[in-house]
């Protein structure tokens, strides 16, 4: 079944796939990451904009990364506003997505912690940098083939 967004999309020529729905009925689509920055200034202009939140997952080991963005249409005078989730894939060895930083100034910090825990790289981004763990810190965390150190015993426990 097609929601109004990717009907909307397929109109107007823009390659995506959807994905569904969620639980809530939200409306779920798959972008490519050299389509995405496109697809990001175009669902602005048409209203989206607002990012909810942005989150980064590992499908599977050794599989494909993504990068997951939520994204609001919020009109004046509208009680409910119109949602939609887009996710957009990338490869393991070279996780490279645009970033919408310039679209949603939002999108700072969230980019950058999927880039510290999981090894994103945000193109154009202006200051993809690790957030939470220390500069020198070696792998992505929250990767499902990522084998912690073995420095994380207790000093002076007596």
């Amino acid at each position: 079944m097609q929601g109004r967004l990717s009907a909307w999309l397929v109109k107007h020529g823009i390659i995506h796939r959807s994905l569904g729905f969620d639980y809530q009925g939200i409306e779920t689509l798959q972008i490519k990451p050299e389509d995405w920055h496109s697809i990001a200034v175009i669902l602005y202009v048409y209203g989206y904009n607002y990012l909810r939140s942005q989150c980064a997952y590992d499908v599977a080991p050794g599989g494909l990364l993504a990068s997951v963005y939520h994204l609001t249409r919020i009109e004046y005078g509208v009680d409910q506003p119109e949602e939609v989730c887009i996710k957009v894939f990338a490869s393991r060895r070279n996780p490279r997505i645009p970033s919408v930083f310039w679209v949603w100034k939002s999108a700072d910090f969230q980019e950058r912690e999927s880039y510290d825990m999981l090894g994103i790289s945000y193109d154009n981004h202006p200051r993809l940098k690790r957030i939470l763990m220390p500069e020198s810190w070696i792998g992505w965390p929250l990767r499902k083939d990522y084998i912690s150190p073995d420095f994380y015993e207790i000093q002076d426990a007596h």
